[in-house]
């Protein structure tokens, strides 16, 4: 398992019953997490006087309990500054379990030694767009949906990289490839962290079981011929890191590289575990 353990303003303390502890900065919240499906005894006072609650619903969906929150705050991650805010379905506009894979391919990106392109797909509030602009690459940023790419942008701003050489673009990920691809362009690099299912912003249909092998398929032929690294993450249930290395090998089975795909994972304060959100898969030139 690759385990995010580099934070500082945030943790996972505890999780039991369904449900994770963790402190977002100075706050701590309350979330539903499907992998913490064992019980144990909750005696940190966090469970009893957190900030803010996801309260599930047996319906589907949930809603919010607001106790002591802000509309919106900010943490930090090394020289990167997200500002959090709660949304939709529990979520907070980052997944920290993502700072390993931001770790990585950042050393990958510094000690490159020539200029590197990166394609971030699906990319969400930008953690890895701004991780990997950082490190010194110019990066294309495409998501569907026009809220998170503000978002993205407002991180952006928060960071210091405003004026950092990276394309903005609300779009359809597999509609861009394609496009992409018609124009004769290529990248250094591709992340992609595709949801389950979603629309684009036409309406788009996408779901992976469905769209993810191909969607593979067409970005190898955008991948430079001296690509650096191709980066998939998954959340969705069944899609084992195996089924991972097995799409990636597959397809980049002609270039010089290694495949390798790991659950990731953030540390548990309260008794040393490690809980597991999701998996990536990993390309990496030789």
């Amino acid at each position: 398992m690759w385990i995010a353990d580099g934070w500082k303003e945030y943790e996972v303390i505890d999780c039991s019953g369904g449900e994770k502890l963790e402190r977002w900065g100075d706050f701590l919240l309350v979330r539903p997490d499907p992998q913490v499906i064992w019980n144990t005894e909750k005696t940190h006072k966090g469970w009893r006087r957190p900030n803010a609650r996801y309260h599930r619903s047996k319906k589907g969906g949930g809603e919010w309990e607001f106790i002591d929150l802000p509309k919106q705050w900010q943490i930090h991650y090394k020289n990167l500054t997200f500002n959090l805010k709660p949304f939709s379905f529990k979520h907070t506009g980052l997944f920290p379990e993502q700072a390993v894979n931001w770790d990585w391919f950042s050393e990958k990106i510094r000690t490159a030694g020539r200029p590197v392109k990166v394609l971030n797909l699906f990319a969400y509030t930008g953690g890895a767009t701004l991780a990997a602009a950082a490190a010194g690459a110019h990066v294309t940023h495409v998501d569907a949906s026009k809220g998170m790419v503000t978002w993205a942008k407002e991180n952006a701003a928060s960071s210091g990289l405003s004026d950092a050489p990276i394309r903005w673009l609300v779009d359809d990920c597999m509609k861009f490839v394609e496009r992409e691809i018609r124009r004769g362009n290529h990248y250094d690099a591709i992340i992609m962290d595709p949801p389950s299912y979603g629309r684009g912003p036409k309406g788009e249909i996408w779901k992976i079981e469905d769209a993810i092998h191909p969607l593979i398929k067409r970005c190898t032929e955008i991948l430079s011929d001296d690509a650096l690294f191709f980066l998939i993450n998954s959340y969705t249930t069944g899609l084992a890191p195996s089924v991972l290395t097995y799409m990636l090998s597959t397809e980049l089975k002609g270039r010089d590289g290694h495949v390798d795909a790991q659950e990731i994972g953030l540390p548990v304060s309260a008794n040393g575990l490690v809980l597991p959100c999701g998996a990536s898969g990993r390309w990496e030139s030789r």
